[in-house]
């Protein structure tokens, strides 16, 4: 990631400290593993902005620039004007993070205090009256080479992949929604408002595709010895082995062809009666390969999935609220067929027939990834559209890895939840679906961020 920096400055405020914040600012993003642009020193006063003029030439650099950085940070190490400050950062259409420089006991001379605390509210204030969007992370004020601004940097760059990443991409839509799931419904001009575009595509397109595609096609041979290092297919017939390998050569293809970010497949039961396979194993292995793949057409679930996706950096799973976990309220055993991506897991899954199918069907369900969630700790969130808006809930848990009998069909993790029986409750009032789509780590903050200041999500509390 990159940053632009951009300094302020005030004329009567002691502007010298501005030459030490370029250098502190300078190690702090490049210790943290970033790349940043700086304004040349000598650009302006202390290569700072403060006057409406000074504000104007950085926009103009800003603007050279385009496409170049995925944030700025906006430095005041004293009581900076904002004029200056909005004039430079009044279209620079990217996440803008304020920081502002603590004082020191000792040096509250006037040669060094720098009063940021209070002015960090004026450029904010500012900001807010023009409409610009601007990140506030604690604490208000902070040293750039502290460990709470190292965190910072961190929360930071994650708000700036999920607003980046979500402000505009492409999510596939293979396949109908299933009749039988109306829960599942989502409004495609509501999503292209939010810069969500869906590209729907037929199965029966997908199944005509894979039935003309020749066994011995080098495309399906490689995708093949692929699935079969990548988890134990052991168990599965080569035939539907086969049939496996030309559907994930057919999705590949749509993901090429449509510069797809995401996708969501129905996954029953035309698959299973047709082509004799579940393609959970698949959607296993595009999530472990970082494009988010979400079964039963649920496309909101996806949308949630990428989020997380971009914010963690880590693949993102959609689960059934399944199951109780005995007489323990805040405790739930999250649970799909298989479409979890395997490094989520608590070692490599096993291909098998999957249950509900071979019931009535046998030899129709070769696919479902089996195994166990393993612990750590996650996010959880999902969204749904009415009335023309993109409406979101995120809350947080954890995984805990505990026993799931061994006689449970799918792939499936115990979570706790804090409040469980009443978060359910406003899940259930607030009309969400019977899924939720997990992540890596605690990340709530972060999304809310990305989803209420730069998104315009409304982002809905299930927290007490």
């Amino acid at each position: 990631m990159t940053f632009a920096l951009c300094f302020g400055n005030r004329g009567f405020m002691p502007g010298e400290l501005i030459l030490g914040a370029r250098k502190d600012m300078v190690k702090a993003v490049t210790d943290a593993g970033y790349d940043y642009l700086i304004m040349e020193e000598d650009a302006t006063r202390y290569g700072a902005v403060e006057t409406r003029d000074e504000g104007r030439l950085y926009a103009k650099w800003l603007k050279s620039h385009e496409g170049e950085y995925d944030g700025v940070i906006f430095c005041m190490p004293i009581f900076v004007d904002e004029n200056g400050a909005i004039q430079a950062l009044e279209n620079a259409g990217v996440p803008i993070l304020m920081q502002a420089y603590p004082d020191e006991i000792g040096k509250m001379d006037f040669q060094h205090r720098r009063d940021a605390f209070c002015g960090k509210f004026s450029v904010t204030d500012v900001f807010s009256q023009y409409k610009v969007p601007f990140t506030v992370l604690k604490p208000h004020v902070v040293h750039p080479l502290s460990p709470a601004f190292a965190q910072n940097l961190r929360d930071f760059a994650a708000i700036c992949r999920v607003v980046n990443g979500m402000k505009h991409f492409n999510v596939g839509c293979i396949g109908a929604r299933t009749t039988a799931f109306k829960t599942v419904r989502f409004d495609e001009i509501t999503l292209q408002k939010y810069g969500i575009n869906v590209e729907s595509f037929d199965l029966s397109e997908l199944i005509y595709k894979v039935q003309n595609m020749d066994d011995a096609d080098q495309n399906v041979i490689d995708k093949k010895e692929r699935l079969e290092k990548y988890t134990d297919f052991s168990m599965v017939p080569e035939k539907n082995k086969t049939t496996l390998a030309k559907i994930s050569v057919v999705l590949d293809q749509y993901i090429e062809t449509y510069h797809l970010d995401a996708l969501a497949l129905r996954c029953w039961n035309e698959m299973e009666t047709i082509l004799r396979v579940c393609p959970c194993v698949l959607l296993s292995e595009l999530n472990d390969r970082g494009i988010v793949a979400s079964c039963e057409i649920d496309l909101c679930s996806a949308i949630t999935m990428r989020a997380m996706n971009l914010a963690s950096e880590e693949p993102t799973a959609v689960l059934d609220w399944n199951n109780n976990y005995g007489d323990q309220e805040n405790k739930v055993i999250l649970f799909h067929c298989g479409p979890v991506a395997q490094s989520l897991m608590t070692g490599k899954g096993t291909v098998t027939e999957h249950k509900m199918f071979a019931k009535d069907d046998p030899g129709s369900g070769w696919g479902a990834n089996e195994g166990r969630i393993r612990a750590f700790p996650m996010t959880f969130s999902n969204c749904k559209t009415e009335d023309g808006k993109l409406t979101v809930y995120v809350s947080e848990g954890t995984f805990t890895g505990e026993p799931i009998e061994e006689t449970y069909f799918g792939c499936a993790g115990v979570a706790e939840i804090p409040d469980l029986e009443n978060k359910l409750i406003r899940l259930a009032r607030g009309g969400f679906k019977h899924h939720t789509s997990v992540g890596v780590g605690h990340m709530k903050d972060v999304l809310t961020e990305a989803f209420e200041t730069y998104l315009h999500y409304d982002v809905v509390s299930i927290e007490s």
